[in-house]
């Protein structure tokens, strides 16, 4: 009996003295200060930089789209840029069928027509096209007293069509050839316009943009984040945020 509350004894004191060394640790856990438990940052936020309307007017001039894409806008963009591709597509296209058309008809007018087609000026081909021959052109220019414009025969300005609609279908092919070139230029006026639009778009994109970084200027907000070591947390970090 004796052995028995000596050994109930003795883990009795045991648990105690366990309990004890468990007590102190927890109570210098809780006095002991804890590092980075609990921290508060004031963390300034990135500067935002504004746009430039000059800058962004400048890219769209020089190819459409740029300016939109500088101010982040290039969904907007993108269509004055795949217009410019098309105009200038469009443009080529005109300039080589109607360089084709005119160097046909002036190759029609040296087969039908004896015409030296060489170092001439786009005059010469006009009036080629609307008289039979050299005489009767001169003779033209003699009654209306304009001199000037009289072909010298020795100096590769002769020229006699073989059939009058011969000389009808050389002068069809020689305006057709023009007109295409014609609209070629129209092409070019068209890309400058399609230039200034963007321009125009970029500029209203830039102060659009420049306004959204005005409203966000000086603006708070809280942001937080876990502090851990490994595995451990030790505790939360809170940083407040200024937009400036």
């Amino acid at each position: 009996m004796k052995l028995l509350t000596a050994i109930v004894a003795i883990i009795f004191f045991s648990n105690l003295m366990i309990a004890q060394g468990n007590l102190f640790k927890l109570r210098s856990e809780l006095t002991t200060p804890v590092n980075n438990s609990v921290s508060l940052q004031l963390q300034e936020g990135n500067s935002i930089t504004k746009k430039s309307g000059f800058t962004a007017v400048l890219y769209s001039l020089l190819l459409p789209g740029m300016g939109e894409l500088y101010v982040d806008g290039f969904e907007q963009g993108q269509y004055s840029l795949i217009a410019e591709g098309g105009l200038w597509l469009t443009y080529f296209s005109f300039q080589q069928y109607g360089s084709w058309l005119q160097t046909d008809a002036r190759n029609f007018a040296a087969t039908h027509a004896g015409a030296t087609i060489n170092d001439k000026q786009d005059q010469f081909f006009v009036d080629l096209g609307n008289f039979n021959d050299t005489y009767d052109y001169n003779d033209k220019k003699l009654r209306d007293r304009d001199l000037e414009k009289v072909y010298n025969i020795n100096a590769g300005y002769y020229w006699r069509w073989d059939s009058d609609l011969n000389r009808k279908e050389y002068r069809a092919i020689r305006v057709s050839s023009e007109r295409v070139l014609n609209n070629s230029q129209f092409v070019i006026a068209t890309i400058v316009v399609n230039r200034l639009i963007s321009a125009i778009n970029a500029a209203r994109l830039t102060r659009l943009y420049n306004q959204r970084s005005n409203d966000n200027l000086g603006s708070w907000w809280l942001e937080s984040s876990i502090i851990n070591d490994g595995l451990k947390p030790d505790g939360l970090a809170l940083r407040i945020v200024h937009r400036f």
